[in-house]
């Protein structure tokens, strides 16, 4: 008699246990959705292109976001970058094959303004400039994880960073080519 009671008590507590567990992950369903929906939409919005606004050559200012609908490279570079000015070339010739998919912003780096405008107007560059100062740099160098020059970044028609390359690498160009085929 005594193991009967123990055994229908064991199977009382356990079926408690059960439904009690059940009724916990039903009731806790919405917040888990609701959590990893926060999670992909923080982690979306974690993959965004922070925006800027920075000084152009016409005396007014360009917005990042301004671009969106097409792929933007954002260039970071300076006239006293040997491997940015060794990069022109290949930069022009890959914005004419792509102007109609792409375009290229010009994010000019440590340089006094006399020093940017003379090195666009030296190297004619063909897509929109924008000057960074120092005060700037500091924040958009964090904000783009900015460890060497050049550093292009990749946006996408949506406002996504999809690539990052840092230095002048032949594989960016290649990226471009299978990107736009």
């Amino acid at each position: 008699m005594k193991k009967s009671v123990l055994t229908l008590t064991l199977l009382s507590l356990t079926l408690t246990l059960m439904t009690a567990c059940a009724n916990k992950t039903k009731s806790a369903a919405p917040a888990e959705i609701a959590q990893n929906t926060e999670a992909a939409a923080a982690e979306d919005d974690a993959d965004m292109a922070p925006d800027f606004e920075l000084p152009n050559l016409q005396g007014s200012t360009t917005r990042l976001s301004s671009l969106r609908g097409k792929y933007v490279v954002i260039d970071f570079w300076g006239s006293w970058c040997v491997w940015c000015i060794r990069g022109i070339p290949q930069m022009k010739n890959y914005y004419t094959k792509y102007k109609d998919k792409m375009e290229i912003l010009g994010v000019d780096c440590r340089d006094s303004e006399d020093e940017w405008r003379a090195a666009v107007e030296e190297y004619q560059l063909p897509w929109p400039q924008v000057r960074c100062d120092d005060a700037n740099m500091r924040k958009l160098g964090a904000e783009y994880g900015i460890q060497g020059f050049p550093t292009k970044v990749v946006v996408d028609p949506k406002g996504k960073v999809v690539k990052y390359v840092s230095g002048e690498d032949p594989a960016f160009y290649t990226y471009l080519d299978e990107l736009f085929k």
